[in-house]
């Protein structure tokens, strides 16, 4: 299949091109429409007893939705000129046709403080409005209120909070693209000494994007996309487009370099046969590891499987097709990779030094002496590396997720605003969401009386819908989805027994959120498990390889994972990315970390193992096949993990919780699993294992020769001057 890439690029590289701009057309003008269909909805679990009560209890109640505005400020509000502008506004809101209540705030008990220093003011929606229509009359209502003649007036809550954390995620999105673009820009033009080849990968990128969107926008068809999947793809996208670019050019220009008399087709064959097999395979690891989010019925977690699985196969096919046709076309004008890239002599053993002034002693001596070290002291590094790293990963033993509040959002956002004026002016529970029960005709007579006296209850209130069914509105102590919140619904459901009883809210939607990841993760994280060990053992031959990496990826996921719950969950250090301590993680943080990190981590190690194979079917020597594989790949690690984080960095900038922690998540495991694990935990452990590493039993190994990829391993290149020692095929 390489070969017939590689052929098709290099004899016709124009088509190649010409049917990459096709689809860039298509992507860019199909892809697009999947904007006007995005759900916001992160928490919902289609099917789960939260959402069909929560049907039910839209088809029974009459009232819909609601809003809030919060006047304040300027002193007492029950002043005559601010209860005439309160007025007008109510009156005006009434006549809204999507509207079925708006209480008189002066009349109405709890609706203006204690301190007579805030004013609320409610409006509640019809029941049964289509989205369009309930969007229009949150927009139509909450700018009236906002033209209230006040000090501050602040409208959010229900449908419009919503609107505005979603708002607020792709404003921070957009702008961490716009300062990491111009930056991962100057990085690529620092790397390849060049605009042509700097710009190589931004068109993998783009074509990427145009892609992903075009598939997003058939899935769309058949399923919901989340509107944060949107981001998830022009994210991921520039980073492994960076990543299969930036291997692809490195091996382009060594290959260059080995057959400079040949002429570029013939380098562009032995890049797509040797770094395009990395490429190939690290496509299909980042794919499968994404693939684990599909299991899960969540549309937001669906989707951003969908999505990311998406631009990931995009991109690995930019990077094997269009790639080596752009570099069939403009690649003679790169310069071959100097003489300090390539041309290694050195002893297998573990005291081989370095001649002085070879090029090995100028390039890449670094990552040498780091596989020396580690290999000389194996069970050292492994000590301290893995003592760090599972001191790292401690605090995610005591992680908790929830759906979260208004306080994700910055200081001085309006539901921000909001949020505080009623925390500092009305009791702890009036802007907390009720646990809802519904107790159907034919519960027993005690059902309602049993639930009242549960404990966890600040305050309750009773209603009869149209066909009988009593509903239940149980505010809690503390916030909305706390653990007094999820207990109280644990309680109820574990009391009703068989009986009629359903429980929404939003307590009930992170309960069953949690209850959903609880049953799905084990077929989810063994499938993944499943299909990398397959891929790795197909890769490498090994099956002590597989498990190796897989260990070590999950204690640099684990650190990873550990640092932001101390940061955001515990509130260490939050202050300083513009955050603070919420008691808990955002719902989406976790999966969207562990998923896109995780098969990034195999981005690495493939990048790595791909050397140190070549090296040792060539030496037949372990020892040199770890030292030979850092020295030669440990630089293009470092490059892409470097541009990857700058990339993810990017997301810090905003001040939105939930995208910080993405953020800070992927940022930390990007620079842990390219320094610590693949630096160090790498070669200690392949040292430590000597050539067992590389063991299978002898029915897969005859398996793996069968069946396994084959590809033509190249001699080490010798600068002019420079002779290497004798090659063993």
């Amino acid at each position: 299949m390489l070969t017939a890439f590689a052929r098709t690029a290099t004899r016709r590289p124009l088509t190649v091109i010409a049917v990459w701009i096709c689809l860039l057309v298509l992507g860019f003008g199909f892809g697009p429409r999947v904007f006007g269909d995005l759900t916001s909805t992160v928490e919902d679990v289609p099917g789960s007893e939260s959402v069909v009560a929560d049907d039910l209890l839209g088809d029974l109640d009459p009232a819909g939705a609601s809003i809030t505005a919060v006047v304040s400020g300027g002193g007492a509000v029950d002043r005559p000129e601010l209860r005439a502008e309160v007025a007008r506004a109510v009156a005006e809101v009434r006549a809204l046709p999507g509207v079925a209540e708006v209480p008189d705030p002066y009349a109405t008990r709890g609706l203006v403080a204690e301190d007579t220093r805030a004013l609320l003011v409610p409006v509640t929606l019809k029941g049964g409005l289509d989205d369009d229509a309930e969007e229009d009359t949150v927009g139509d209502a909450a700018d009236l209120l906002r033209g209230i003649d006040a000090a501050d007036v602040a409208v959010s809550g229900g449908p419009l909070l919503g609107e505005q954390m979603g708002t607020r995620a792709q404003e921070d999105i957009a702008k961490a693209e716009l300062i990491t673009l111009p930056a991962v820009l100057l990085v690529l033009l620092l790397i390849f000494g060049g605009l042509r080849a700097a710009a190589l990968p931004l068109l993998v990128t783009v074509s990427g994007v145009a892609g992903a969107f075009l598939i997003l926008y058939g899935f769309g068809l058949l399923t919901d996309i989340s509107v944060y999947a949107v981001q998830i793809v022009t994210m991921l996208g520039l980073g492994l487009a960076v990543d299969y670019a930036l291997l692809m050019v490195a091996r382009f220009r060594e290959e260059r370099a080995r057959a400079e008399n040949a002429g570029v087709a013939e380098a562009v064959h032995a890049t797509v046969a040797r770094a395009g097999r990395t490429v190939l395979f690290s496509g299909l690891t980042v794919a499968i590891s994404l693939s684990g989010l599909v299991w899960f019925p969540s549309p937001f977690l669906r989707s951003m499987g969908l999505a990311a699985g998406a631009v990931v196969v995009v991109d690995m096919l930019a990077a094997l097709t269009l790639l080596p046709a752009l570099l069939t076309r403009f690649g003679g004008k790169m310069a071959p990779a100097s003489g300090r890239d390539e041309g290694l002599r050195f002893n297998a053993g573990a005291g081989s030094r370095f001649r002085k002034g070879s090029p090995e002693a100028r390039d890449g001596a670094v990552f040498a002496r780091v596989a020396h070290f580690c290999a000389a002291r194996p069970l050292a590094v492994l000590m301290v590396a893995g003592v760090a790293l599972v001191a790292l990963a401690a605090p995610t033993f005591g992680m908790r997720i929830a759906i979260g509040d208004a306080r994700q959002l910055p200081h001085g956002t309006e539901a921000r605003q909001l949020y505080e004026t009623v925390r500092a002016h009305y009791p702890p529970e009036a802007d907390t969401s009720p646990v809802e029960v519904l107790i159907r005709p034919g519960a027993p007579a005690d059902c309602e009386r049993k639930i009242r006296a549960l404990p966890g209850i600040a305050a309750s209130e009773r209603h009869r819908l149209s066909d009988g069914t009593i509903l239940l509105e149980l505010t809690p102590h503390g916030s909305a989805d706390g653990p007094t919140a999820t207990r109280l619904v644990e309680r109820v459901r574990d009391l009703r027994g068989a009986e009629p009883v359903e429980v929404a809210g939003n307590a009930a939607r992170l309960v069953d959120f949690r209850s959903m990841l609880a049953e799905r993760a084990p077929w989810a994280v063994l499938t993944v498990l499943a299909g990398l060990f397959t891929l790795l053992f197909a890769f490498t031959g090994s099956i002590l390889i597989p498990l190796r990496t897989l260990a070590t990826t999950l204690l640099s996921l684990g650190a990873a994972l550990g640092v932001v719950t101390l940061v955001f969950q515990h509130g260490h250090g939050a202050s300083l990315l513009g955050g603070e301590g919420l008691g808990a993680l955002s719902l989406t943080a976790p999966p969207l970390i562990i998923a896109i990190a995780f098969g990034l981590a195999m981005d690495y190690e493939l990048f790595i193992l791909s050397r140190m194979r070549e090296s040792r079917l060539r030496t037949g020597d372990h020892r040199t096949a770890v030292v030979e594989g850092l020295r030669r790949s440990g630089r293009v690690v470092s490059c892409a993990a470097l541009l990857l984080a700058l990339v993810f960095a990017g997301f810090m900038t905003g001040g939105f919780s939930p995208v910080l922690q993405v953020g800070l998540g992927l940022t930390l495991a990007v620079l842990i699993d390219a320094t610590v694990v693949r630096m160090f935990l790498v070669p200690a452990t392949m040292a430590l294992l000597g050539r067992h590493a590389w063991w299978a039993p002898r029915p897969l190994r005859r398996l793996h020769r069968r069946y396994g990829p084959r590809e033509t391993i190249p001699p080490p290149v010798a600068p002019r001057g420079f002779t290497t020692g004798p090659h063993r095929p």
